[in-house]
């Protein structure tokens, strides 16, 4: 499997028209801007970059190396909006120094020509895309911490002050975790979530089961010193908790946190352990 450059270009650009702008600029500096240092921040870099970028056999190389998936990052260097920001400044500067006639309208308001081209350039620049909270992909944030309110309230239900805990979560929250807690920690975490790694780990495997097989799971995680173990409140359990030492701790945003008793869990509060 190779990288489609071009389609990756496309989907990265949107509408595309901000890319016209930025070849506007491109061109715009290449004519008119005489500092080297600029020219090579500006023109020369950007240009070496979509030369690499474009590039078969530095395509395969960092496929080979990354996957398909993040080339598309490369183009987080080019400038763009670096570059259509300095351009736009200094075609506003260029035409604030140009001195109206005498006795014409713009001599009595000197900088209405500069404005207007500022002005105009803005509304080009808001009117070349697209509404990016329209898109799919985003949803609105539950809470400050932009995680799902159940990783919040499952997090400070397990939460310990003054030590970390370990949990298993189902794979669905682990993305989440580490964003919102640096004590709750966890067996495996989010190389489990993507398939072209193709990590392993048996004690995921066994949490992801429907049904949980209680014989295989308590054993895995109690080897990996898991205090708690959650699980989706509508996945089936082969067996009972409690006959594994397993207690039921809570249910929260419908998932069900247990406690497993034979990990011991010291709290540095109460000097005692849990």
């Amino acid at each position: 499997m190779g990288i489609d450059m071009l389609a990756l270009f496309r989907d990265y650009m949107g509408t595309g028209m901000i890319v016209i702008w930025y070849l506007i600029a491109l061109l715009y500096l290449w004519m008119k801007e005489k500092r080297r240092y600029m020219r090579i921040l500006f023109i020369y870099m950007p240009v070496v970059l979509l030369v690499l970028y474009f590039n078969p056999l530095f395509a395969q190389l960092v496929y080979k190396v990354t996957g398909d998936e993040v080339y598309y990052r490369i183009l987080w260097l080019l400038p763009i909006t670096v570059v259509i920001a300095y351009t736009c400044v200094c075609i506003t500067g260029c035409i604030a120094q140009v001195k109206p006639p005498q006795g014409s309208l713009f001599h009595a308001w000197r900088g209405l020509p500069a404005d207007l081209a500022a002005l105009c350039m803005a509304g080009a620049l808001a009117v070349s895309g697209s509404l990016i909270y329209s898109s799919p992909l985003f949803s609105k944030a539950e809470n400050l911490y932009h995680v799902p309110d159940s990783v919040v309230h499952i997090c400070d239900a397990i939460n310990v002050p003054g030590r970390e805990v370990m949990a298993a979560f189902p794979l669905d929250l682990v993305p989440y975790v580490r964003q919102y807690s640096a004590f709750v920690c966890m067996p495996y975490g989010r190389e489990m979530t993507v398939d072209r790694w193709n990590y392993h780990d048996p004690l995921c495997d066994a949490l992801e089961q429907d049904p949980v097989d209680l014989e295989v799971l308590v054993p895995l995680a109690r080897e990996a010193a898991c205090h708690y173990c959650i699980l989706p409140a509508d996945r089936k359990l082969t067996g009972d908790p409690q006959a594994f030492g397993w207690t039921w701790f809570a249910e929260i945003d419908g998932y069900v946190i247990y406690r497993d008793s034979a990990v011991e869990l010291w709290n540095p509060e109460t000097q005692s352990f849990q």
